[in-house]
């Protein structure tokens, strides 16, 4: 066993178009994979697992697009044990192959049906096979955590000694505990380059992977944010920042995390934890106000790494936990002044609103400083109509805006009638300035089927951001008052007058 902090670099295996898509009601389009597959290339990912050839004709295709774009990372595609799966990727154009062989006995005989050492035979002349075809070899021992080790270390030997490239440990279903994995990873890291798949079934995903780096292993298989099937694999993200903060060495490219962890929630639909580690919303977020006014005199004070290290900024919540210097510092960023006797005030009520169970946004906490200090803002942006049209026909909205008094009106079509209102109220805005929505979430805060919804939007312009809710019955109406009421947030201390577009 070998000290991490002795260890260069690190590669990594992407399977989030493999294995990440296998998860539950997660379906890519060819548009959604091409995508994601040059984010991962941008953050240096070595190997794209793009899918599985075996998987039909749609699924061919998309390989075939994301083996065609140029990018420096290795694009494989996952193969059974079996010939026509690697004449299947060889047609897709890859680099290279994922090539899966069963290895403990639950898979070799009741799986797949055979015998030990017909499966030895049959993964020999399979990477023989590909490798003649000039194809990239990596061989997947199927459940390597159950199986009897003097076999797997047979089985994965004689895939090497036919000119494989490297073989992996695979704890297919998150089986195995971390001495498990160091005892696995250290026989086979003899035989050649070696590399690990870890789930996190019973929450060992990160551990068990810095474990095999340090039995051996050179290359880690895994999904961004965790996403796969049951519990899911291990997030690569995690393991980054972990090999990097703790030990020194690197992997992939950290400042690119944040914007591809966004990218496979939106694409999978798989919103990521609040408390998610390196990419969760709370993550950088502070509240407390012993917690932020630690933060505020040394960024350090209460956190590991700088959010920066992995694309993200710091962030001060607002609730019943606030303190005056988190208040103030959500002021300051909003450029607005008050007293201490005033701050003390605007404390008290940001309180009583996190008391109540509610979260204070920045829309809510400047609509306070207004009152206290008896400075009512004139609004710039207002919503004056909003018209919505669902059924059978594409679904359409038009909304009627007031823009430092000028009426501005815009129609839009949608997936449904708050996108298609959104999509209006968003055209009528651009004219004005360039925001961008970041986040949209919706909470039914009581039953029944009138029920009163919130709808909290954050959106940005710039280097500012605020986050607004809105409550109503009609949830079209919330989310379109909630984004008018971010715009005028965002445009309120423009000195240029808003003029719409020729």
């Amino acid at each position: 066993m070998r000290a991490l902090s002795d260890v260069g670099e690190v590669q990594f295996l992407d399977t989030t178009l493999r294995d990440g898509e296998q998860a539950p009601g997660v379906s890519l389009t060819p548009d959604d994979k091409a995508d994601i597959a040059r984010s991962l290339d941008a953050a240096r990912i070595d190997v794209i697992e793009a899918g599985s050839a075996c998987t039909g004709p749609g699924e061919r295709e998309t390989i075939s697009r994301v083996a065609g774009l140029d990018l420096d990372s290795t694009v494989t595609s996952f193969c059974r044990g079996i010939q026509n799966d690697i004449d299947l990727a060889l047609d897709c154009g890859v680099d290279g192959i994922n090539l899966v062989v069963p290895a403990s006995d639950k898979h070799v005989e009741q799986k797949v049906g055979t015998s030990k050492s017909e499966n030895v035979d049959n993964t020999v002349e399979l990477v023989e096979y590909a490798v003649d075809h000039g194809l990239w070899v990596e061989v997947i021992g199927e459940d390597g955590s159950r199986a009897d080790l003097d076999y797997l270390e047979e089985l994965l030997g004689a895939a090497v000694e036919a000119g494989a490239d490297r073989i992996c440990w695979a704890d297919t279903v998150g089986h195995a505990t971390p001495d498990r994995a160091l005892e696995c990873v250290s026989r086979l890291s003899d035989l050649g380059p070696v590399s690990t798949h870890t789930h996190d079934d019973l929450g060992l995903a990160v551990t068990n992977a810095l474990v095999s780096i340090a039995a051996g292993a050179d290359l880690v298989h895994g999904t961004i944010n965790g996403i796969g099937e049951r519990a899911g694999n291990v997030a690569l993200e995690e393991v980054a920042i972990a090999l990097d903060h703790g030990y020194g060495v690197e992997s992939m490219a950290l400042t690119e995390v944040y914007d591809l962890a966004q990218l496979i929630a939106n694409r999978t639909g798989i919103p990521l934890a609040p408390n998610k580690a390196v990419v969760g919303e709370n993550a950088f977020t502070h509240e407390s106000g012993i917690h932020t006014d630690g933060t505020l005199k040394d960024d350090s004070m209460y956190e590991p790494y700088p959010p920066e290290k992995v694309g993200r900024e710091r962030r001060l919540a607002l609730g019943k936990h606030a303190g005056r210097a988190g208040v103030e510092a959500a002021l300051d960023e909003h450029d607005v002044e008050v007293t201490d006797d005033q701050l003390s005030e605007i404390v008290s009520r940001v309180k009583e609103i996190g008391d109540r169970g509610k979260r204070v946004t920045d829309a809510d906490l400047l609509t306070i400083a207004d009152e206290v200090t008896d400075d009512a803002r004139a609004r710039r942006v207002e919503l004056l109509g909003l018209t919505a049209v669902s059924g059978s026909d594409t679904p359409t909205a038009s909304v009627r805006l007031s823009v430092d008094g000028e009426e501005r009106k815009e129609a839009a079509v949608g997936s449904g009638p708050v996108d298609a209102a959104m999509n209006a109220a968003e055209v009528a805005l651009s004219h004005t300035a360039d925001a961008t929505l970041e986040d949209y979430h919706v909470d039914a805060i009581t039953g029944g089927t009138d029920a009163l919804v919130t709808v909290e939007i954050e959106m940005s312009r710039g280097d500012d951001h605020v986050v607004v809710s809105a409550s109503d019955s009609d949830i079209t109406r919330a989310s379109v008052r909630a984004m008018v009421d971010a715009m005028d947030r965002l445009v309120a201390d423009d000195e240029e007058p808003l003029v719409a577009d020729d």
